[in-house]
């Protein structure tokens, strides 16, 4: 099965090639879009050999400016996209079927077809216009996924906590069992608030 992953110029770079290396443990061929400001981002919070290793995960690596690949049609046979991250200004262009390039028009056929579209929107605070682009893009059919931690798993280290927010992205596609990991009340957290334990 093939996924189309957006990699916007937001900050949060991380979370791409760990969407990436979720995507291949469920066994789907990525195709990949990378921004050319997402180049910079990933250079300058990953590192500089970010790019070849998201590359390196895809099936297929198409240019945002090319409006001539697959993916920018909807007979293209894919199960669904994510975008992670998803700036603001990505999000408003998909918000308002602005297909100015590979990643929105990508997003922008998810959408017609009736396909998974998966919006990791990393911003904050958010002004209204934020606001009413993801209210647009819900309505559309689109899922907002902020990357918020899972505190509840009292993750380690960061890594920890972009894996855990890759891994739910992808369980949103309903490709197969679920990667994330799940509360389990069987195993809650030490309260150290003697006694009470609600807000």
């Amino acid at each position: 099965m093939r996924v189309v992953l957006g990699v916007s110029g937001a900050s949060g770079a991380a979370l791409a090639l760990d969407c990436a290396r979720a995507l291949t443990r469920v066994g789907a061929d990525v195709d990949l879009v990378v921004s050319p400001m997402a180049k910079r981002t990933l250079a300058t919070e990953v590192g500089t050999g970010a790019l070849a290793d998201l590359c390196a995960m895809a099936a297929r690596v198409h240019a945002q400016g090319d409006p001539g690949a697959e993916i920018a049609s909807g007979s293209c046979p894919v199960a669904g996209m994510i975008v992670a991250p998803c700036s603001m200004r990505s999000l408003a262009a998909i918000a308002h079927g602005l297909d100015d390039g590979l990643l929105t028009r990508a997003a922008g056929v998810q959408l017609k077809e009736r396909r998974p579209l998966i919006l990791l929107a990393r911003e904050a605070p958010l002004t209204l216009a934020h606001l009413d682009n993801m209210l647009a893009a819900t309505r559309m059919g689109a899922v907002i996924l902020p990357p918020v931690p899972a505190f509840y798993l009292r993750p380690q280290s960061l890594a920890e906590v972009t894996a855990q927010i890759a891994a739910r992205a992808v369980d949103l596609l309903r490709l197969g069992p679920p990667l994330a990991r799940a509360w389990s009340p069987a195993n809650p957290p030490v309260n150290p608030c003697e006694g009470d334990t609600h807000d």
